[in-house]
């Protein structure tokens, strides 16, 4: 049988530089009515039986929604790449599973992590990553927790890369048909052009 929610560990990577928003916290920009993190906290947080938020400031904020878990030591390196952010969760994580999304995707599937977790029991495999639209979405995926050692080297040989280390574990990709569910708020020009 996948795992069902509640052996499932959810964390949202909250803690980039946010650099094509001029240095902002993407997760408290307002996306129509409430912030992008609210957005992805009610699509998301239902699918998981724990949350976890990959965040490097804004610590009390974001607490005040999940556990918070910043950056591991990375060699003195701040603002890592999602890759740090996803090795915090994992060695944080007392699941079997960890659900990964990013911030800034307010319009998440609904079952999302469901989909992700069947593919991956099915095929027994270690990982399965969301594509829409014929393209890969790296940043929405599953992973075993016991995946934290093969990253933390990876990382140490200089990874930075989702979709490279996905392929090291040989995900399964699981196809859904809504490509829009995936949209991500990665500018100003997204941020003021799409509410919801």
């Amino acid at each position: 049988m996948a795992p069902g929610a509640q052996e499932i560990t959810g964390l949202i990577l909250a803690g980039g530089r946010g650099e094509r928003m001029d240095g902002a916290d993407k997760g408290w920009l307002m996306h129509g009515s409430k912030p992008l993190i609210h957005h992805v906290v009610e699509r998301f947080a239902p699918q998981v039986g724990h949350l976890l938020i990959s965040a490097n400031r804004n610590i009390e904020r974001y607490a005040a929604l999940g556990e918070v878990v910043e950056d591991i030591d990375a060699g003195g390196e701040r603002f890592a790449g999602p890759l740090i952010g996803v090795l915090s969760g994992l060695h944080r994580a007392h699941t079997d599973w960890v659900a990964i999304v990013p911030c800034d995707a307010p319009y998440l599937p609904a079952d999302l992590v469901a989909q992700l977790a069947v593919a991956a029991q099915a095929r027994a495999a270690v990982s399965a990553c969301a594509r829409a639209g014929g393209r890969l979405q790296p940043v929405l995926a599953l992973v075993r927790t016991n995946t934290a050692d093969r990253l933390a080297h990876s990382i140490a040989a200089g990874e930075r890369a989702m979709h490279r280390w996905l392929e090291s574990l040989h995900a399964v990709t699981v196809d859904f048909a809504d490509a829009a569910a995936f949209r991500s708020i990665n500018t100003p020009v997204d941020l003021d052009g799409h509410t919801g």
